[in-house]
């Protein structure tokens, strides 16, 4: 899997109430504030997991563990994601606490970064087989950059669009938040299945 290949699943990390959160603090009263203590917190959790899980898989190569053994836990992580998503894809309503965002302080906006980025199922299983993966592979922890960056751009979307395009992504904004709303877990599964055929493909060949 080169660099190129593990940059889809930044899709996979935002898609749901990570990105539907990001979209309610660009339009709240603080909204530069919140959404920047957003992203930041997010930026934390993302690295810290995927170093966690990069220096555990380095533990598990240094004990002679086979790169198919590495190759089996993320294809398990895999599909322990998809099983997740697919369960609730039924959820299309947005959390109850989301309608307090738009009150939101720049203290909230970060911690709810920090945990949903970092700790939330679909989101820790991601970054971790990102981690275990390039350890597993042998690449150097820099190539989980690219990832990180273009997941915290995703991010940052709705507030660029807000500075960019002004009062016309107001309306553009919530229609966009819908979509996500109602298509997310698609999303997440069409993307999570092409990482799970590429280890497949890895272990067979």
């Amino acid at each position: 899997m080169t660099v190129l290949e593990i940059l889809p699943l930044a899709f996979v990390m935002v898609a749901g109430p990570q990105i539907l959160s990001t979209i309610f603090l660009a339009t709240s009263e603080n909204w530069r504030w919140n959404s920047a203590a957003y992203v930041f917190g997010a930026s934390l959790s993302i690295t810290f997991v995927v170093l966690a899980t990069y220096l555990l898989g380095n533990g598990i190569t240094a004990g002679r563990t086979s790169n198919d053994t590495v190759h089996l836990i993320v294809l398990l992580l895999l599909l322990v994601a998809m099983v997740h998503v697919y369960l609730n894809r039924k959820e299309s309503e947005p959390p109850k606490w989301m309608g307090k965002l738009e009150k939101a302080s720049p203290r909230f906006s970060f911690r709810l970064g920090f945990l949903l980025l970092g700790f939330f199922p679909t989101d820790i299983l991601t970054s971790s087989t990102v981690g275990s993966y390039l350890a597993g592979t042998n690449r150097p922890l820099d190539d989980s950059i690219p990832f990180i960056l273009l997941t915290l751009l995703f991010l940052a979307s709705p507030s660029i669009t807000l500075i960019v395009f002004g009062s016309r992504a107001e309306t553009f904004l919530p229609k966009a938040r819908d979509w996500m709303n109602a298509n997310s877990w698609v999303v997440n599964e069409v993307v999570l299945l092409f990482f799970v055929g590429m280890n497949i493909r890895t272990l067979v060949g």
